[in-house]
């Protein structure tokens, strides 16, 4: 066998098999390492002569526990005539690569430690708000797990009933976006001569929308969970979408910046050369720049109120105004048919609210509202009832001024005598 000096270390990095020996032994130059032999610094690869006496100096294996020695001279082994003896000066160095390297295995794992955690939070914060949203807003129709007759609302509810949540096999089908427009969108009048409604409007006419009520990312949270309700996981990237609105509105204002200044160079243009005529300024001469400058402004508007619902709830600290609900003896009954037309197809007010036996039993029955609840209080309710009352289950369903004064009049009319038997307490 060949003599030879090879520096061996327990990780198997950068080796090479040697078939002498049947392990992974790697080839260090030994005065990188701080092996010694004798006083003159052995180069890589050179090997004992058979034979030969050496004095080998070298880091003690117990105590850095980092390297060994394999030493192979003559056939029958290097015996008693090779001694060995420890170097102080190795052996510190040794300790300090292995110093070193403890340290920066420390940093770089408290680093991946960091980032995992913070990834890991978020997606809990996440998760757990979303857990919150969907218990407070959602299971009294759609259950805890999403399966259907099992939230306490599910059986009064009129037909259709609500999805089941739990279902993959249709759940599946359904994109993040499909599920978010559909806790986003706009209420649809379901009567004859109504709004349009496709064969792939996912929700049911009496389900609500939170559109203005939660944040969107509130709303993406709620789709997260219904998610896991079906065993599948958000896909979407919700921080990339709040990067892009922020660059959206950052765009908006360059436009909105650019056509202003060209507006008012275009009305400084107008204005001077009205002025060397002796005449008055023709706003027509202008009056593109002027249109493009309003329609930047409109789209900035936009792209602000975008960025800022991403992370507030639209209609907080939202104060609706007193209004005024004067209406001409002719315009009642129209008014009240209007009101009962969108009370039952179109905000699907009897979904969570009862008329007699029929109707839901989230919020109060609405038999005797006309007896106990004012006009004015009505309206800024239908408006927006976080506004009087935060903690609601009740959502904002975007109303505009004349439906709202319309189901405000068809409300006023519900004067049902009081029941005998006592009205049973909603749940929320």
């Amino acid at each position: 066998m060949e003599s030879c000096v090879y520096a061996a270390t327990r990780h198997r990095t950068s080796g090479r098999r040697y078939a002498d020996h049947d392990r992974w032994v790697h080839q260090y130059r030994l005065r990188r390492l701080g092996w010694q032999e004798g006083r003159k610094w052995r180069a890589e690869g050179e090997g004992i002569p058979k034979g030969g006496h050496r004095l080998v100096e070298f880091p003690r294996r117990g105590a850095t526990k980092l390297f060994r020695l394999l030493l192979c001279g003559h056939r029958r082994g290097p015996g008693s005539r090779i001694s060995v003896r420890t170097d102080p000066q190795a052996q510190e160095r040794a300790f300090s690569m292995k110093a070193a390297r403890r340290y920066v295995l420390v940093v770089v794992g408290g680093l991946i430690g960091i980032w995992a955690m913070a990834t890991l939070g978020c997606a809990n914060e996440q998760q757990q708000k979303g857990h919150e949203l969907y218990g407070h807003y959602c299971s009294h129709c759609h259950g805890a797990t999403g399966h259907q007759n099992e939230g306490f609302n599910w059986s009064s509810m009129p037909d259709p009933k609500p999805k089941d949540l739990s279902n993959k096999s249709e759940m599946g089908t359904l994109k993040d976006n499909d599920i978010f427009n559909t806790i986003s969108r706009d209420m649809k009048d379901t009567s004859e001569g109504g709004d349009v409604i496709g064969d792939d409007d996912f929700a049911v006419p009496t389900m609500p929308t939170f559109k203005y009520t939660l944040s969107e990312d509130e709303i993406w949270a709620i789709v997260g969970y219904v998610r896991g309700l079906h065993g599948m996981k958000l896909e979407f990237k919700i921080e990339e979408r709040k990067k892009e609105l922020a660059a959206a509105l950052q765009t908006a204002q360059a436009n909105l910046d650019q056509a202003t200044k060209t507006y008012e160079a275009a009305e400084k243009q107008a204005s001077e050369e009205a002025e060397k005529k002796n005449v008055d300024v023709d706003d027509a001469v202008y009056a593109k720049e002027m249109a493009a400058m309003a329609q930047a402004k409109k789209e900035f508007d936009a792209a602000q109120a975008a960025l800022n619902n991403f992370s507030t709830r639209p209609g907080k600290g939202t104060s609706i105004a007193r209004p005024d609900l004067t209406v001409k003896p002719e315009q009642v009954a129209k008014m009240v048919e209007l009101g009962q037309r969108l009370y039952e197809n179109k905000y699907g007010c009897n979904g969570c609210h009862s008329l007699g036996a029929e109707g839901g039993k989230v919020g109060p029955p609405l038999d005797r509202a006309g007896f106990r609840l004012n006009g004015t209080w009505i309206y800024r309710w239908v408006r927006n009832p976080q506004a009087m009352k935060p903690e609601t289950r009740m959502p904002a369903l975007g109303l505009s001024d004349a439906d709202a004064r319309a189901v405000t009049m068809y409300l006023g009319t519900l004067r049902a005598p009081k029941p005998d038997a006592p009205i049973e307490k909603p749940a929320g």
